[in-house]
């Protein structure tokens, strides 16, 4: 509690006054960054949101003043933006209430990394370079965030930019952290053109370099949505939205009744014309190809062959090992460890005239919902810490997947990407660069009822479409299932939580963007400037202290 004892025993009313100033900064920028998020459609707000913070952090010296400061910010800026993610519903687990609730407080810690480095830099290496380097520093958090256990990295500043069609066209050179990158930077020079204003300056400089950071990405935009068109055609996607109760389904045993109504949809789409069919993630609860349903799997293929179409799929996926010494390390044990297995959170792609089966295993699991952290080394974890529906130990992928089926005897190649991978832009480019024509998301949303979760999850996908001018098709269980086209706009989706069905034509495309090509260089350039900043005051500390 001392983090905060500075706001609870003021010693003057000088300072009381002071605090409750900042307090209101705080508050004020913890909102307009929340507010700049979908679903609200204030995208513009986030380019001076960090304004009232700039005012106040500029002011301070401490560190723990700075990250108690900071911590209040983005613990408001959090609340707004991820207030869904306990699940709050009537039917909902337990365990992912308590997740929820927990990350409100723990998330907000590791945006201390951008404002800890700001103070290092503003004590040991140049006051006046802090300010400017901020960003660079908050990228390094965005990015070294997205590599831990831990991971949850929904809130990198620039998917907040998904409205602004125009202005995002340039993350096909710079990425989503390139976005982040300009919004913060915006803000530094808004930040300066007020302070200076305060003084009764003009500023002319600060702001003619934030009309730029605004203009030439829109111009560059205008000319990337004028000028694009898909050179490699487009295929015809049905888009299954079944709206099952993800709570419920886990335990509801009608295999068949499930089979029957994804037939009827999938139905529905083939005399459409669709070609290629997609059902959602998990789309049955079930081992398909275990060996144990042979009967639901003979079902599958045969409406395949039927039909002249294939599914594509997100399923479990399980492998068991009867010799546990050929089982790979990270097999789990079953039967008093006589038997070993792996289950995945899959894709299955199911092809005509073809019994071979192509899969996936997802290989960015939702921290403490489908993976315990840290259980590889702490294995008591994963018993503590478990889902009633059953889905919180699944193996790891071990790598990305290009499936490929034939339409009209033409090769398309699909990157099959689960539900949170879609956040993941270098992860998303993988597939891509290995190939993909266009961008498949199998997901289920339905545990965060019609809240936010569910339309910022669909807008991130909007930017990883630009990022690699990739077409992207989102079939969710209960919504929102759409086509968002490789300039990022909506062309058609669902309702939340309706049983429907899409039919829409994917425009293809192979041409590799920069981005695509070298997504690593923003946030490797920026986390190589954050080391040499730590190492600078570590050297500079020592260099204090004994010389």
């Amino acid at each position: 509690m001392k983090f905060f004892a500075k706001y609870r025993i003021p010693k003057t009313p000088e300072k009381r006054k002071e605090i409750r100033k900042e307090l209101l900064l705080g508050l004020l920028s913890g909102v307009m960054i929340g507010i700049s998020y979908p679903p609200i459609p204030l995208p513009y707000l986030v380019f001076v949101a960090f304004v009232p913070y700039f005012f106040v952090i500029q002011k301070r010296d401490g560190l723990a003043d700075i990250n108690r400061f900071t911590y209040f910010t983005m613990f408001i800026y959090n609340l707004i933006t991820l207030y869904w993610v306990g699940g709050w519903l009537p039917n909902s687990d337990p365990f992912l209430m308590i997740a929820g609730t927990t990350l409100f407080f723990f998330n907000p810690l590791v945006f201390l990394i951008p404002s800890t480095l700001y103070y290092l830099t503003k004590k040991y290496v140049n006051k006046n370079l802090a300010l400017y380097l901020f960003p660079l520093f908050w990228i390094t958090f965005e990015f070294t965030y997205s590599l831990t256990d831990f991971n949850f990295p929904w809130l990198t500043l620039g998917n907040s930019l998904s409205y602004f069609t125009n202005y995002i066209q340039i993350a096909d050179i710079v990425g989503v952290y390139g976005l982040s990158v300009l919004i913060l930077f915006a803000n530094i020079f808004v930040y300066q053109f007020k302070r200076d204003l305060s003084l009764r300056k003009t500023n002319k400089r600060a702001l003619a370099i934030f009309t730029l950071i605004i203009i030439i990405p829109i111009i560059y935009g205008n000319y990337r949505i004028i000028s694009f068109s898909s050179q490699d055609g487009s295929v015809k996607v049905g888009l299954i939205q079944p709206n099952i109760d993800p709570n419920e389904k886990w335990s509801d045993g009608n295999l068949n009744q499930k089979i029957n109504s994804y037939f009827e949809l999938s139905q529905k789409a083939i005399e459409e014309g669709a070609k290629i069919i997609i059902w959602p993630e998990t789309a049955l609860p079930v081992y398909l190809l275990a060996g144990t349903y042979p009967n639901e799997v003979n079902r599958i293929h045969k409406f395949v062959d039927s039909n002249n179409v294939s599914i594509l799929t997100g399923m479990p996926d399980a492998t068991y090992y009867y010799n546990t010494k050929k089982a790979p390390e990270d097999a789990k044990p079953i039967r008093d460890g006589k038997v070993m297995y792996t289950s995945y959170n899959s894709i299955l792609l199911f092809n005509p005239s073809s019994k071979d089966v192509q899969k996936y295993g997802k290989m960015k699991l939702v921290p403490f919902g489908e993976k315990v952290p840290l259980v590889e080394s702490l294995p008591f974890l994963g018993e503590w810490i478990k889902w009633n529906v059953g889905i919180g130990s699944w193996n790891t992928g071990h790598d990305t997947t290009v499936f490929k089926t034939l339409v009209d005897e033409k090769e398309i190649n699909i990157g099959g990407i689960i539900c949170i991978e879609s956040i993941y832009p270098i992860f998303t480019s993988q597939f891509v660069e290995r190939g993909a024509e266009f961008i498949s998301v199998v997901t289920n949303d339905s545990w965060y009822g019609d809240t936010s979760g569910p339309y910022q999850h669909k807008e991130i996908s909007v930017i990883r479409a630009v990022e690699n001018k990739r077409s992207v098709v989102r079939a969710a269980n209960g919504g929102i299932s759409c086509l968002i086209d490789p300039l990022g706009r909506t062309i058609s989706e669902t309702s939340m939580y309706t049983k429907d069905y899409l039919v829409v034509d994917v425009p293809l495309n192979s041409e590799l963007t920069f981005y695509t090509e070298s997504p690593w260089l923003i946030p490797m350039s920026a986390s190589v400037i954050s080391i040499l900043i730590v190492l600078l005051s570590i050297f500079s500390k020592v260099k204090q202290k004994f010389i």
